[in-house]
């Protein structure tokens, strides 16, 4: 979820001050600027701390006042510092404004954006930056408000429209990560899954590599009496049987392929490691065993040996970049299964489903899709919390928002999940995935929020 979520981050990415110095670059850049923030006067927002303000007298009935485009403009950071320097020069522009408005309005592409019952950030894009090119920069008026800056040249002024128009359509293009995202999300979920049914076989591949080894022992030249007469607990373990034969698995296996064949140094060291370990030991020196104990020995045995392994890990991370973060509650999913096999009357049990039931099939990507959804709303509750604590809103680590975000998303759109697991829930992911002051800033946020939000009436449990 966090990584998906990564994925979508969508920002205007202002391009930098032109590294050449001629008088082109210099005012392009500058017109660059003052294209970006007459969008956002346009559209409502007072940009000039300075002068007049022609568009407020237009009041909620402004057409363009509900965008996407320019609320995501707005909240950009490196627009807010520019805003808040006062040294834009948009002032120069204000005469242009009311009379811009109109021809907007009346352009036959604003026309067909109003055509749109509910136009999302690509209609807006698209629409701003015909706009841009179509109404704004081919006014008569915006030329002579522009030839009053000295370092006016017709060159620089056309290079600031198309620099401005390319940072818009950026940002749209950028939101094509978020398809890319609900993708990798499906594919993290089906990659966990499969990571429980490849650990679930590890034994199996384990005991075939001593089994093999065993074999090896009895050709060689002077075998030892040892060698001749094995002892056969371990390859012979009856829950590694039961995996081999389970029918879930074969179902598995036969539409998702998979192997550790490849990992042989990988298996080796596990296998030397298992064949040290006291359990190992233990379970070989008694005379008899019994099912539930053959499957005792491997949930002790991937418990204490083969999870905690630095080949596996390795291994893991060398097949998938999930896998790593899965380990943990796969792995007790895993020892969950072996559970049900030493307790079940049948040895051929049925696997864990990859989703409980459709409720569970459709958490985490309605968690994901609110979480963006609503985004902007819940960072309001975060600011609202963060200003003016001991927090600097402007260095909080990007992860610490994304999971403030999604517990905030789960604590009002699941009512079913208590408030505490949620709470406990997230704080113990920010002391994984991020610095070490995180689970206390996500803990105390997030219990504020939820004060509030009860206090509101909004959050009912």
């Amino acid at each position: 979820m966090l990584y998906s979520y990564l994925l979508t981050r969508s920002e205007f990415h202002l391009q930098a001050p032109s590294e050449g110095r001629s008088r082109d670059n210099q005012y392009a850049y500058s017109v660059y600027l003052n294209m970006l923030l007459m969008v956002l006067e346009l559209s409502g927002y007072r940009v000039s701390r300075s002068g007049s303000y022609p568009m407020e007298q237009l009041g909620e009935s402004n057409m363009l006042s509900d965008n996407k485009l320019a609320k995501a403009l707005s909240s950009n950071l490196d627009i807010r510092d520019i805003i808040a320097k006062g040294e834009t020069g948009i002032e120069a522009f204000d005469s242009t404004l009311l009379r811009i408005y109109s021809m907007i309005t009346k352009s036959a592409a604003y026309i067909d954006y109003r055509k749109k019952k509910r136009p999302d950030l690509a209609d807006d894009v698209q629409f701003w930056s015909v706009i841009i090119n179509t109404v704004i920069a081919t006014n008569p008026l915006v030329l002579e408000a522009a030839r009053t800056n000295e370092n006016f040249t017709l060159a620089g002024f056309q290079k600031g429209v198309q620099m401005a128009v390319a940072t818009l359509r950026d940002y749209h293009d950028s939101e094509s990560t978020y398809a890319q995202a609900k993708k990798s999300l499906n594919e993290s979920l089906e990659k966990a899954y499969e990571l429980y049914h490849a650990l679930l076989l590890l034994p199996l591949y384990l005991t075939n590599l001593e089994a093999e080894r065993i074999e090896a022992a009895k050709a060689k030249y002077c075998p030892t009496d040892e060698e001749l007469n094995p002892n056969l607990k371990f390859v012979n373990n009856a829950f590694v049987a039961a995996v081999r034969d389970n029918s879930d698995m074969e179902e598995y296996l036969k539409k998702h392929p998979f192997s550790w064949e490849s990992d042989y140094y990988m298996l080796k060291d596990i296998l030397e490691k298992i064949k040290e370990s006291e359990t190992y030991r233990n379970y070989m020196a008694e005379e008899d065993t019994t099912f539930a104990k053959d499957c005792e020995l491997w949930r002790t045995l991937l418990r204490t040996v083969v999870f905690p392994s630095d080949a596996l890990a390795e291994a893991l991370e060398q097949r998938s970049v999930y896998w790593n973060d899965d380990l943990a509650i796969m792995g007790t999913f895993v020892l969950k299964t072996i559970k049900h096999f030493a307790t079940a009357e049948s040895h051929n049990v049925n696997l864990l489903p990859i989703y409980k039931d459709e409720e569970d099939a459709k958490f985490g990507p309605d968690l994901f899709l609110t979480a963006i959804k609503e985004r902007d709303t819940y960072r309001s509750y975060i600011d609202k919390f963060v200003n003016g604590s001991s927090w600097d809103p402007e260095r909080l680590a990007f992860m610490d928002i994304v999971i403030l975000l999604t517990a905030i998303t789960e604590l009002l759109k699941f009512p079913a999940i208590p408030l505490a697991v949620t709470m406990n829930e997230y704080v113990e992911i920010a002391n994984y995935y991020s610095t070490p002051r995180s689970g206390q800033f996500i803990n105390g946020v997030l219990f504020s929020v939820a004060n509030y939000l009860k206090e509101e009436g909004k959050l009912m449990k």
